[in-house]
């Protein structure tokens, strides 16, 4: 499998290394901006290669992603002081109009996966901008946010996380939603099993771990700049499930068409992805008042996609 990673900051140079030792890709090219940069880390995780398995890894131009079977974006800029965030949206924007449209001159339908924040915003401005199925985009939404949840939720329970089905839906961001009423572990539901091991879930767990998953990037940015471990794992996630068409469920961004309420919108919701990329969502089951935090979420994130002013970058002129 040939992918490319377009942006070779801390979390494309890390989904970079951990594809190479997961030996998820055949050809993996790495193109940025500061060329000599992303030239260096190709070198760096090429040195890696003996210690898993053979892999191409080179730097350069776009010309380098003919054929690519998926392009990850981890590209984009940050924001200015005293800028809005509709500000930084648009900005952001006119970057990925340039880059969809490099992309896309030497590849061919490729599957876009999209990494940059805000990523559901991100997402939709892609299948925008690409033209490509909607399937063929998508964002890496929750996933991360999915795994913080299943984390702490073992933590506290002394149960490995592969063993708890836990989901966080909705925009990746302050209005995600922690889908606790579906929580179960082994197939007992959570309040349950949490029971039987006298290890009760109070308020004051509850909202302990609650605020673990949503504030963690927080913390983790103000004691080191940026997470980009955690994200990078769920991109080789990701790119593991549609190499080997796993069809697995995973909370991915991507413009809903099947779940009537969310059309048109791009947000995290339970997703079957495969070598297709999205092949199906579905509608969660949620308590009340989750089912209306998450149409909150939805209602933010499509507000602020209809603020965008994208009319004049659709299908660069770097599109054939």
């Amino acid at each position: 499998m040939k992918v490319g990673i377009v942006g070779i900051g801390f979390v494309g140079s890390t989904a970079a290394y951990t594809l190479v030792l997961r030996g998820l890709v055949n050809d993996l090219v790495l193109v940025d901006l500061n060329a000599k940069a992303a030239r260096a880390h190709a070198e760096d995780i090429l040195h890696a290669t003996p210690f898993a398995r053979a892999v191409r890894v080179v730097a350069g131009d776009y010309s380098l992603l003919e054929d690519a079977d998926m392009v990850i974006l981890c590209c984009g800029v940050g924001q200015r002081p005293g800028e809005t965030r509709l500000q930084l949206l648009e900005r952001n924007a006119a970057v990925f109009s340039e880059v969809v449209g490099q992309v896309l001159r030497y590849t061919k339908e490729p599957i876009l996966l999209v990494a940059s924040n805000p990523v559901d915003i991100m997402t939709h401005v892609t299948v925008k901008l690409s033209g490509l199925p909607p399937e063929r985009v998508i964002g890496s939404g929750t996933i991360l946010d999915t795994a913080r949840f299943r984390a702490l939720l073992g933590e506290h329970l002394g149960i490995s996380p592969s063993s708890i089905h836990a989901y966080v839906l909705g925009e990746h961001g302050d209005s995600e939603v922690l889908v606790w009423s579906s929580v179960k572990v082994g197939g007992i539901p959570i309040a349950d099993l949490a029971r039987q091991r006298e290890l009760h879930l109070t308020e004051e767990v509850v909202a302990g771990i609650s605020d673990g998953v949503r504030h963690a990037a927080y913390r983790i940015i103000e004691g080191k700049g940026a997470t980009y471990f955690g994200i990078g794992a769920g991109l080789a996630h990701i790119v593991q499930a549609i190499r080997d068409d796993e069809r697995r469920i995973l909370t991915v961004s991507g413009l809903t068409g099947a779940v009537a309420e969310f059309k048109g919108t791009c947000l995290s919701l339970p997703r079957l992805v495969g070598a297709g990329g999205i092949l199906d969502e579905f509608r969660p089951d949620l308590s009340v008042a989750e089912d209306k935090e998450l149409r909150k979420s939805a209602a933010l994130l499509r507000k602020l996609f209809d603020e965008l002013h994208l009319e004049g970058l659709r299908r660069s002129s770097t599109v054939p």
